[in-house]
């Protein structure tokens, strides 16, 4: 199933999930209104068997996103030549409307941490995280989109905003934007900083996708992805919304999934949303 490309194409401005395990049988025998679905990357990066083939399948229904969690874009080391060829190799099979990950990193050349670890936003890291992105886009053929990741901690070093650093970044490299605005929300209460300052910082128009999700409150908001999204999140995607053109938005759920019809609930919110954001900034 060919889809048309939103990155030099026309704009893709639909609602989807996460294909996640413990829906595979719902989009297999049922038609599941959603206008996309995402996957976890390095869950289909292999030669075959029982997910793949049942991605394939959903494929031949609908688009398919890819998002990845271990590029390490932030490595020092450089990437990982066998994960870029293997990532490229399930890109080229399934034809997704675009591939993305984080603004992280998450291994050294000997150890894989499996977590997003932050960075410091310093030249010298913007200059090692372009020189990657260029290494990852020429790899895959193809521009990529990297999200804002959550965050628990910053650098004395900071010699810019996280903000400047993604600006920068995308400017530099022609890359696109994941908008995750549960991690603004999670990041702006752990740290103090403004969540529409960020929103304001950011070359929106580059962001092709918004990520929403649930997180675990407290002194410290942690992005876990087992909760509904809360009222605060909601209220910074309609500000989002209102600021951003045609733009792709899904819902993340990683853990303590529930039935299907609670997050197309929740999608169905996110749609209202949009559409009322819209018809004010129309106005």
């Amino acid at each position: 199933m060919t889809t048309p490309d939103p990155l030099t194409g026309e704009p893709f401005s639909g609602f989807g999930l996460g294909l996640r395990r413990t829906h595979y049988q719902d989009f297999l025998e049922g038609d599941v209104p959603v206008d996309f679905v995402e996957v976890i990357s390095e869950n289909y990066m292999v030669e075959g068997g029982n997910p793949l083939r049942i991605l394939e399948q959903v494929r031949t229904n609908m688009p398919v996103i890819m998002h990845g969690v271990s590029m390490s874009i932030g490595s020092a080391d450089g990437l990982d030549r066998n994960y870029l060829k293997k990532l490229k190799q399930l890109a080229d099979r399934i034809d997704p409307l675009w591939v993305s990950d984080h603004l992280c990193w998450t291994r050294t050349s000997a150890h894989n941490s499996h977590d997003l670890l932050p960075l410091p936003y310093t030249h010298e890291a913007l200059d090692l995280v372009c020189d990657n992105i260029d290494h990852a886009q020429t790899a895959l053929g193809r521009p990529m989109l990297f999200e804002n990741p959550s965050s628990y901690m910053t650098f004395p070093e900071d010699e810019m905003t996280e903000w400047e650093f993604i600006a920068a970044m995308s400017m530099r490299t022609g890359c696109y934007l994941l908008l995750d605005v549960n991690n603004i929300y999670v990041s702006a209460h752990n740290h103090g900083f403004s969540a529409e300052a960020f929103l304001d910082g950011m070359p929106l128009d580059r962001v092709r996708q918004v990520h929403l999700a649930g997180h675990t409150d407290g002194d410290i908001k942690i992005d876990t992805h087992d909760q509904p999204i809360c009222n605060g999140v909601w209220d910074l995607y309609a500000k989002a919304m209102e600021k951003l053109g045609p733009v792709a938005t899904m819902i993340e759920r990683d853990d303590a999934i529930p039935p299907l019809p609670e997050l197309l609930d929740e999608l169905d919110m996110a749609a209202k949303i949009a559409e009322r954001s819209r018809e004010l900034e129309a106005a």
